[in-house]
């Protein structure tokens, strides 16, 4: 009886199918969780170009940048760090560090156009110019930092002639994973840098 046991097949189909199909499950499902942390890094880095883009035609978050400049001689150019405030969404202030300082003055709603676009709300709206969290919709304003910086650039027809640079970055994001129980991995830090234009939300 004991030999006929130890010789016995039945059932070893359904053990190798067990031991099988938690393997393929498992790559199934990592698969699909690596492909999602994939989307959101992209979506991530669009949002982040797409919102230096909007900064650089949009009023400025800090409105005070606009005296940050020689007033006597309009036009001309801004010696390079001079100024350099940095808007932080997750406390929604403005910092200052330079000649051309002043008090820091968050405008929020000069911050929620760069967030959130034209319509003022995340999800694309046709005919609305789209914001950062359009692009990626797990964004919040809390991840946004945006940086305005001298650079030694003149602009003639604007009064005190600053043309910052602008960056845009991501803070305090994660990776999310549904399936394979992985602790949520901070996203590695992004940036995107462009020069200001015309700084205005009437801009097109």
């Amino acid at each position: 009886m004991i030999k006929r046991f130890a010789k016995s097949e039945d059932g070893a189909a359904t053990v190798e199918m067990a031991i099988v199909s938690t393997l393929l499950f498992a790559l199934v499902f990592g698969f699909v969780d690596f492909g999602y942390a994939l989307y959101q890094w992209n979506s991530a880095t669009k949002a982040v170009q797409a919102g230096a883009r909007l900064a650089s035609i949009s009023d400025p978050v800090a409105p005070q940048i606009s005296t940050a400049g020689p007033t006597t001689t309009p036009g001309a150019p801004v010696v390079a760090a001079s100024f350099a405030y940095v808007c932080n969404g997750a406390t929604s202030t403005c910092s200052c560090t330079g000649a051309y300082c002043v008090a820091g003055v968050w405008s929020a709603t000069n911050f929620n156009r760069i967030f959130a676009g034209d319509d003022g709300i995340c999800g694309p709206v046709a005919g609305s110019r789209p914001g950062m969290c359009d692009f990626d919709p797990l964004l919040l304003p809390a991840n946004v930092v945006i940086r305005y910086s001298a650079t030694g650039l003149g602009y003639q027809t604007r009064a005190a002639g600053n043309v910052p640079t602008i960056s845009v970055s991501l803070q305090n994001v994660s990776f999310q994973f549904f399936f394979l129980g992985f602790a949520d991995i901070t996203m590695p830090s992004m940036l995107s840098t462009v020069t200001g234009e015309d700084l205005k939300s009437t801009a097109s």
